[in-house]
């Protein structure tokens, strides 16, 4: 994976937040070579949001972070295999998303099915501590979407919007069964990519709960 042109990894991943990357609030100039809006997704895992949204919004641009190497690859793999030019991956934790990006530099932030840490709230990628950093690298406007199968994480979320007064855009308990789910604008995207965790939590008839807000 180290080849990969389309993957960035500091020689001392799970260091420190003291990282100096060179692309940091440059990611359009020198890498994508355009100004297009940067999207983000964290806990990317195989990155089948990023390379999938790639494809079906090729004027924008899609970064998806995580710590696991063997996750990256495939998903790097692919988007090389499909010739993306317009996708990036990004290896290290998420706590240090502020080395990663710049002021403004992002557009759009994916959180398809995150780890809910039931007994480590702040750990928790809608917490208030998170919300924080997106804030530092989000530029106005910025929209936050959630899709999990887990209801006590998508309740803490929009806690988490009520509490920061935050504008809420959509709410829906039942992604896939409910009337309330059509009038979403990002339908087509949330319920034509399906996560290798989301396919298995369908098959067992877990309801997907999916929440959007702006920073």
């Amino acid at each position: 994976m180290a080849t990969f042109p389309n993957v960035f990894q500091p020689a001392g991943v799970e260091t420190n937040s003291d990282i100096v990357f060179p692309l940091k609030g440059k990611w359009n100039k020198e890498y994508f070579r355009n100004s297009n809006p940067v999207i983000l997704e964290l806990g990317c895992g195989r990155g089948e949001y990023t390379f999938a949204m790639a494809q079906k919004l090729p004027q924008h641009n899609f970064i998806g972070m995580d710590i696991k190497g063997a996750r990256i690859w495939k998903g790097a793999k692919k988007a090389l295999e499909m010739k993306l030019s317009n996708v990036a991956f990004v290896r290290n934790r998420i706590d240090f998303i502020e080395s990663y990006f710049g002021a403004g530099e992002i557009s759009s932030i994916w959180l398809p099915f995150p780890d809910p840490f039931p007994r480590k709230e702040n750990r928790r990628l809608v917490s208030g501590v998170f919300l924080n950093r997106y804030l530092k690298i989000a530029s106005p406007g910025t929209t936050v979407h959630l899709k999990t199968d887990n209801r006590d994480l998508y309740l803490f979320a929009k806690e988490q919007v009520r509490l920061r007064k935050l504008t809420l855009l959509d709410a829906c308990d039942d992604l896939y069964n409910s009337k309330e789910a059509q009038s979403i604008k990002e339908i087509e995207l949330l319920t034509g990519i399906q996560t290798y965790y989301e396919k298995q939590f369908l098959a067992i008839g877990r309801k997907i709960h999916y929440l959007s807000f702006v920073l």
